[in-house]
């Protein structure tokens, strides 16, 4: 249970915070020294009480815009919040993010995960944290982790999102540690609530929902809401699973400091302002005698109210001096931290804790016969597995079914249900949940069944690619995605044959890898796998069980570093680039033309080898670059500017492109072939180069 609560102490926050709003919106913001500014007027008692009762040295949170009163509680300064909202060198994230998009490494608190700009994003991040909290202590035997907690706050608005109804699956389903502390002030900026949940009441309508305990209470009411934060808390910890607690508060701003509330009635800001939660705790601590000084607790309540009043204000003006003096950010330092530099994080992933195994060597060491790239990948998974307890795989039927391509099979057998598990289907709640299991120190490998299904959770994938970069290395989450890609070996299809890779070169902090073999995937995965980044690893169809992509397996240390074309062909006419299953049709296309055609493999897009493709086209003079995603904004754009800006004076001939038709892959195999770059069409396009 937690510690008796200090009533002084939330006193004190409550003012901080509320004092903090109105600096910036009466002063700070007006003078245009804060570009964004969101209040958190109203929200203040229920977050600071939620922080007095997350005691466990293992809890996190995931919060929201309107955060910023429990991180204060959880040990932010205002000269922080500040230096965050006048994007200072000494913020939260040294400038890069706005000042309430907020992350706080454990101090007297939770740790507080990175949040997101996206509303809603939080939930599934949350899920995970909760996830490695039994995973900590029953498969890594780390009792110090039992106990702990996940939060994830959110504002009523949010409940309509994808991600809070992922996390509520993955919560319940697992019966995780999971609360969810829902905010309902109403409104979602101008929206009434009942446009986010029948009839604006969430708990209602998940009263009888399975494996979930429903609380509400009145979040401006000093007793009520520290009462049922304690019963929701308490019920959580208990191990019986989530709770969804919903607290009733007001937003006594608008949204943000530009929304006059105009569709809010007259009265309906007269009685938010009755209940006002500081004007109730201030009412709740003259009438308790709660609020004391140690040498002080002769003076009546309103006197050690304004005495309160006047140290908050001392130590905000104290804190706005310590801000504006603090330097803008080193311009020069503004692309650091988008990939792993060499510096460990202060959270997240396995580099901090010192657990991260060491990176093999580049040079393959085959044995045995030949196998399929599908093999290689599993045999790669569960090498890394037992030497990792921290690496776990999971997706939609990656379990038991062993995963609908082959990859995971028998691997549930081999380490158990924990490590090598099945997911509710949900591509947002897969990626979200790999999110908080990263920044808690596990090394998450999802499975995303084919390229097209990852669209759902793009606010994941786009979010997690920037988390090192928004909070300045203070936080990571590496995290590996297996996607299957491409066209099939029989047939394809609008759905499972998406290939779309340039979509993901363009989503910053990922790296790519996208094998041709089973050799290099080996390597690729293993680089992956014992690397600091998020990666996408990409595992084309038509080569997981064909011949093209046999080769035998390269040993367990075998590391391949990203960004290391392979050179399968040595010719001085014509250098053709190309990547996946194209690489095949390229090397058949180009036994017409033998010692004239240099065939490179870049084997990963992000990054890729532009040294070995300019020291090439600088030999040959001309260059083809042929990809399966489509023509139009493919990644050949990429290559071939790249090309034209520091190449053009070698160019014997324009540089050229073979992509698939700006349509979809088509079901019919006969429509296939026509959209995709054939060997025949490679072949002529090389021949046409040549004769340039």
């Amino acid at each position: 249970m937690p510690a008796p609560i200090d009533w002084r102490r939330v006193a004190r926050t409550a003012l901080l915070s509320r004092r903090l709003d109105e600096l910036e919106i009466d002063q700070l913001t007006p003078q245009g020294k804060i570009k964004y500014q969101f209040s958190a007027s109203g929200h203040e008692l229920s977050q600071i009480l939620l922080a007095q009762a997350l005691d466990h040295p293992h809890d996190a949170a995931t919060v929201y815009y309107r955060s910023r009163p429990l991180l204060l509680a959880c040990g932010l300064t205002p000269a922080e919040a500040l230096a965050a909202g006048m994007a200072r060198s000494g913020g939260l994230s040294d400038g890069r993010d706005i000042g309430v998009v907020f992350n706080l490494p454990r101090r007297d608190g939770p740790t507080i995960l990175p949040a997101s700009g996206d509303v809603g994003a939080q939930y599934t991040p949350a899920a995970g944290w909760a996830q490695a909290i039994p995973y900590r202590q029953r498969v890594l035997g780390e009792a110090e982790w039992g106990g702990a907690i996940a939060v994830a706050l959110g504002g009523e608005a949010s409940v309509a999102s994808n991600s809070f109804w992922a996390a509520l699956n993955i919560a319940t389903t697992q019966r995780l540690p999971l609360l969810f502390f829902i905010e309902n002030n109403c409104y979602g900026i101008s929206v009434p609530a009942v446009y986010q949940t029948p009839g604006g009441d969430i708990r209602r309508n998940l009263a009888s929902f399975g494996g979930l305990k429903t609380l509400e209470g009145d979040g401006t009411d000093p007793a009520e809401a520290w009462q049922v934060i304690q019963q929701a808390v308490a019920h959580v910890r208990s191990g019986e699973g989530p709770c969804l607690l919903h607290l009733h508060v007001v937003r006594l701003t608008g949204h943000t400091f530009i929304d006059d509330q105009s569709y809010k009635s007259n009265e309906e800001r007269a009685e938010e302002a009755r209940r006002d939660p500081l004007m109730r705790l201030r009412a709740y601590l003259a009438h308790s005698g709660a609020l004391h000084f140690e040498s002080a607790t002769h003076l009546h309540s309103d006197e050690a109210w304004q005495a309160l009043e006047a140290e908050v204000q001392a130590e905000l003006q104290t804190a706005l001096d310590q801000a504006v003096s603090l330097p803008e950010p080193d311009l020069a330092g503004v692309a650091h931290h988008l990939f792993f530099e060499g510096d460990a994080p202060l959270q997240g992933g396995l580099r901090p804790e010192g657990v991260l195994p060491a990176k093999g060597e580049a040079i393959p060491h085959p044995s045995g016969p030949r196998i399929n790239f599908i093999d290689a990948v599993r045999r790669t998974l569960e090498a890394e597995m037992r030497l990792n307890p921290r690496l776990l795989v999971f997706g939609e039927d990656v379990g038991v079914k062993g995963g609908v391509h082959g990859a995971t099979l028998d691997m549930q057998k081999h380490f158990g249900a924990e490590r090598v598990f099945d997911t509710s289907l949900s591509e947002e709640g897969i990626i979200g949940r790999a999110v908080g299991m990263a920044l808690a120190g596990l090394l998450p490998v999802p499975e995303i069944q084919f390229r097209k299904y990852a669209d759902p959770a793009h606010e994941q994938i786009t979010d997690l690619g920037t988390l090192r970069w928004r909070t300045a290395n203070r936080f990571a989450a590496p995290v590996v995605v297996r996607i299957p890609a491409g066209f099939g070996k029989k047939t394809g299809d609008p759905w499972h044959s998406v290939s779309a890779e340039v979509i993901y070169a363009h989503t910053l902090g990922w790296r790519i890898a996208y094998p041709s073999n089973a050799e290099d995937a080996v390597g690729l995965l293993r680089s992956a796998l014992r690397g600091d980044d998020p990666t996408i690893f990409f595992e084309h169809r038509a080569l997981l069980d064909t011949p093209e992509g046999r080769r035998p397996y390269p040993g367990d240390d075998f590391c391949l570093p990203f960004g290391w074309a392979a050179r399968l062909l040595d010719g001085d006419r014509l250098t053709v680039v190309s990547w996946g299953a194209m690489i095949h049709r390229c090397l058949e296309a180009a036994r017409a033309f033998p010692g004239q055609i240099t065939l490179l493999d870049l084997r990963t897009i992000i990054p890729w080898d532009q040294d070995a493709v300019l020291e090439s086209v600088r030999q040959t003079g001309k260059v083809l670059v042929v990809h399966e995603d489509t023509q139009t904004a493919g990644f050949a754009g990429e290559i071939i500017t790249t090309i034209a800006g520091q190449a053009f004076t070698y160019l014997d001939a324009p540089p050229e492109r073979l992509a698939t038709s700006d349509v979809l892959i088509p079901y019919n195999l006969g429509l296939m072939e026509a959209v995709l770059p054939s060997a025949e069409r490679i072949k002529s396009k090389m021949r046409e180069l040549l004769a340039y």
